[in-house]
C-alpha cells in the first residue's frame, strides 16, 4: 500500500533544515539547545527563506510502518494547545509550513501513470503545539494516511514518530556575489508537486442537542477525534450527586450584577430605604393624584348658617317677679318672647271642662273654619235632648232634631260650656264619644302633652287629667285659629233656635283690659281652673299673654268657689305681666350676628339689616335663631346678599330680622377640598 506522510514543522525546525529518516540520510547536526541557536536565528531564517524559492519542496520519504499498527503517540489523545483555546478557531497562517504528498517510491503501475499524490489539508485535531513539556518550540507531529489512487491496496500505515525525526542539516551559505544559489536535491527521491498553503481551518464544534455527530468512517484511520469534556448535567429536580453543590436561584440583583459585570454593591440600610422609595415611591405617587382629583370632584357640603356667640341680649331693669298663686299649678308665657315659667307642682290632675278646649280644636281640625264662615249644619240627635235634662252639669236646652251650624255649636261649647253640646259634637265628627276621645289622646301626643288623658270630649269625668304645662302648649296652637278666638273672647252670644242667649262663666273678659278668654273649668274633683288670654301694646303691636292656672280650691267652698278662686289668683298673674312687659331694641343694624359656614371650616359673616326691637321683662334672655327662611344658602354671593333670618324670641309672635353677607361668599379653596374629611 502506497502511503502519504503530512509533516507539520515548528518554526524552530525550518530554522536548520529537515531531512528524510530513510536508510539513506544524510549526517545531521547535532541538535543544539534553544538557547545556543538564538544567535544565527536570523541567518538560518533568511537562507531557509531562499533555499524554499530557488527548489520545489522536498519529498520525503518514510519507512514503512507494520501493517495494522499505529504509534502509540499518535492513539493517545493529543494535549490540548495554545491553538485549541482560540476563540475564532482558527489555524494562524505560516509561510514556511506547507502540506506534501509523499511520491510512491516504488516502481510505476504498468500503465506508466502515478497514483496521484493529493494534497490533504491539515485539521486542527491533526495540527503541531505546545509539547507536553510545555515548551515553546511546537513539537513535530506526522500522521499516517493511506494514499489515494487507483493503485493503493490495503497496506499498513506508515508514521514518523517524533523521536525518529532527524534535523536536517542547514544549507550552506550561497558565495559572495552569487546571483542564486543551487537547491540540494536528494537524488534517491522523486519530484513531487508544489504544496499549496493550507487556509485556516475552524476548529470543529461540538455537535449540537439532537443532532449525531461524524460518523466513524468519515474520519481517517487511527486519527484520534476532537478531545471533549462532558460536564455531567442535571436534571430538573434531580438531587446533585457526590462532589456536586446544589443549584439554587440567585437573587435578581446577582443576576444583574453578572450580565453587567458588576459586582452586586453591599447590603445597607440606606440602600434598603432607596430600593423601597424606588420602588414605592411612584405607586404613592398615582395613589395621592388620584385621591386628590377625587377630593376635587366630590360635590361641596350644604352651606349652614349658624350664630355667632357674641349673638344675644339681657333686658334692662330689676324687680320683675310673676305673681304666682299660692297653691295649685300654674304655667304663663308671652308668646314671641318666652315662657314666664311655672309654679306649683307640674302633676296630672282633673282638668274638669277645660277638656273642651281639645274638643274644639279637633272639631276645627277636622272641619276647617274661615273667618266669617258658618260651616256644616249638624242635627241633633235624640241623646242631646236628653242630656239637657241633667242637672249636676253644665248644659244647654236643646231639641232632637234641631239644626245649627258648626260656628254655632262651637259658641255653645266655649261660652256657657255645655256638655251636652260636646257630646253631641263627638258623635257627630266620630260616631262614638270613646271614638272621639282616642282622637284627642292622638292629638295630645302630636303636641308633646306626655302627661295628658283624656276619657271623655267634656272633661265632665275625673279620669281626664293634665298639667298645666301641656295646656299651655295647647292654649298656644288652638289661639293660631281665628275662629277659634273670636268665639273664646264673646263674653255671651245670642244663637237663633235657643230659648234665651248664653253667657260667659269667665267673669275676667269683663273685669280685667285686655282679657281674651279662653275657658273655664270647676268641679269638686278639678276644683276651679281656667285657661286664660290676654293682650298687651307694645311698641304698637300687641303681644299675646296665655296662660293656665289649675287645682285652685277655696277651703270649706263648692265647684263655683273654686272657680271664683282660680279667676282671682289668674287676674293677678295677667296684671303682673302686662305691668313688667317693656321694649328694646335687641339687634342693630350691620350687627355681626353668625356667618356662613362652608363645610370645610370656612366662614364668611353676617350682619343684621336692621335695628331689631323685641318686648322682654327685666332680666329676660330672648332665644336668638338664624335660619334661611326657606331659601338654598348658596356656595357662591357678593357681599349685601341677603341668605337668611334671625328670630329673636320664641313661638309664632317672635321678633324677625333678615340678615345678609358681610363680604363676598366664595366656594372653598384648593386645599379645603384636599384635605376634607367624611
Amino acid at each position: 500500500m502506497k502511503e502519504l506522510s503530512v509533516t507539520g514543522e515548528s518554526p524552530d525546525e525550518s530554522k536548520q533544515g529537515q531531512s528524510s529518516t530513510g536508510p539513506t540520510q544524510a549526517p545531521s547536526e547535532p541538535e543544539e539547545p534553544s538557547e545556543a541557536a538564538a544567535p544565527s536565528e536570523t541567518k538560518a531564517s533568511s537562507e531557509t527563506k531562499a533555499s524554499s524559492e530557488a527548489t520545489e519542496p522536498e519529498a520525503a520519504s518514510t519507512p514503512k510502518a507494520k501493517a495494522g499498527t499505529s504509534p502509540a503517540w499518535a492513539a493517545a489523545p493529543r494535549p490540548s494547545t495554545d491553538g485549541d483555546a482560540r476563540t475564532d478557531g482558527a489555524i494562524p497562517t505560516d509561510p514556511r509550513r506547507s502540506l506534501s504528498a509523499g511520491a510512491d517510491a516504488q516502481k510505476p503501475d504498468p500503465d506508466g501513470a502515478k497514483a496521484p499524490a493529493e494534497a490533504r489539508q491539515t485539521p486542527r485535531w491533526a495540527a503541531g503545539g505546545t509539547d507536553v513539556a510545555g515548551t515553546d518550540s511546537a513539537a513535530q507531529a506526522t500522521v499516517a494516511l493511506p494514499a489515494l489512487g487507483p493503485g493503493a491496496g490495503a497496506g499498513a500505515d506508515t508514521a514518523r514518530t517524533p523521536a525518529a525525526e532527524e534535523k536536517r542539516p542547514a544549507p550552506a551559505a550561497a558565495p559572495s556575489g552569487a546571483g542564486a544559489r543551487p537547491a540540494a536535491v536528494k537524488p534517491a527521491q522523486a519530484p513531487v508537486r508544489e504544496s499549496e498553503p493550507v487556509p485556516p481551518v475552524a476548529p470543529p464544534r461540538p455537535p449540537a442537542a439532537g443532532v449525531p455527530g461524524p460518523k466513524a468512517a468519515e474520519r481517517p484511520t487511527g486519527v484520534p477525534g476532537p478531545v471533549t469534556t462532558a460536564r455531567p448535567a442535571t436534571q430538573p429536580g434531580t438531587p446533585p450527586g457526590p462532589g456536586q453543590s446544589e443549584q439554587r436561584p440567585r437573587p435578581p440583583i446577582d443576576l444583574l450584577a453578572q450580565l453587567t459585570n458588576t459586582p452586586a454593591p453591599p447590603q445597607t440600610p440606606m440602600r434598603s430605604v432607596a430600593r423601597r422609595f424606588k420602588i414605592w415611591g411612584p405607586v404613592a405617587v398615582v395613589l395621592a393624584v388620584g385621591v386628590a382629583t377625587a377630593q376635587m370632584v366630590r360635590p361641596l357640603p350644604k352651606p349652614t348658617l349658624a350664630l355667632e356667640g357674641s349673638a344675644s341680649y339681657t333686658f334692662q331693669g330689676g324687680g320683675f317677679s310673676v305673681p304666682w298663686p299660692d297653691h295649685g299649678q300654674s304655667a304663663a308665657k308671652v308668646v314671641g318672647a318666652g315662657s314666664l315659667g311655672t309654679s306649683g307642682e307640674q302633676k296630672p290632675v282633673p282638668t274638669a271642662s277645660v277638656a273642651k278646649v281639645m274638643t274644639a280644636y279637633v272639631i276645627l281640625k277636622g272641619h276647617p273654619l274661615k273667618k266669617g264662615e258658618s260651616g256644616e249644619q249638624i242635627t241633633l240627635d235624640a241623646q242631646a235632648e236628653a242630656d239637657s235634662a241633667n242637672r249636676d252639669e253644665s248644659r244647654v236646652p236643646l231639641k232632637a232634631g234641631q239644626r245649627f251650624t258648626q260656628e254655632q255649636m262651637l259658641q255653645m261649647l266655649m261660652i256657657p260650656s255645655g256638655n251636652n253640646v260636646a257630646r253631641q259634637l263627638a258623635r257627630w265628627d266620630a260616631g262614638s264619644e270613646d271614638a272621639f276621645a282616642e282622637k284627642m289622646n292622638k292629638v295630645a301626643r302630636e303636641l308633646g302633652m306626655k302627661d295628658t288623658v283624656y276619657t271623655d270630649p267634656s272633661g265632665l269625668l275625673e279620669s281626664t287629667k293634665s298639667t298645666a304645662v301641656d295646656q299651655l302648649k295647647l292654649a298656644e296652637v288652638v289661639m293660631q285659629n281665628e275662629v277659634f278666638r273670636q268665639v273664646v273672647r264673646m263674653p255671651n252670644a245670642t244663637i237663633p233656635g235657643l230659648e234665651k242667649p248664653i253667657y260667659n262663666n269667665n267673669a275676667l273678659l269683663s273685669t280685667q283690659p285686655g282679657t281674651a278668654g279662653i275657658k273655664t273649668g270647676s268641679s269638686t274633683p278639678a276644683g276651679g281652673a281656667l285657661m286664660w288670654a290676654a293682650y298687651r301694646t307694645v311698641d304698637g303691636k300687641d303681644q299675646l299673654l296665655l296662660g293656665v292656672t289649675m287645682d285652685q280650691r277655696s277651703p270649706g267652698g263648692d265647684s263655683n268657689a273654686h272657680l271664683k278662686r282660680a279667676l282671682d289668683n289668674t287676674q293677678k298673674v295677667i296684671a303682673g305681666v302686662r305691668d313688667g312687659l317693656v321694649s328694646a331694641t335687641v339687634v342693630k343694624k350691620g350687627q355681626v350676628v353668625g356667618y356662613v359656614d362652608d363645610g370645610l371650616d370656612g366662614r364668611t359673616p353676617l350682619v343684621a339689616t336692621a335695628d331689631l326691637k323685641s318686648a322682654g321683662w327685666p332680666g329676660l334672655k330672648p332665644a336668638f335663631k338664624l335660619a334661611d327662611g326657606g331659601r338654598a344658602v348658596p356656595h357662591e354671593a357678593k357681599a349685601g346678599t341677603e341668605v337668611g333670618v334671625l328670630t329673636v324670641g320664641d313661638g309664632p309672635g317672635a321678633a324677625k330680622v333678615p340678615v345678609a353677607l358681610q363680604k363676598d361668599l366664595s366656594e372653598p379653596g384648593f386645599g379645603s377640598k384636599l384635605v376634607r374629611l367624611g
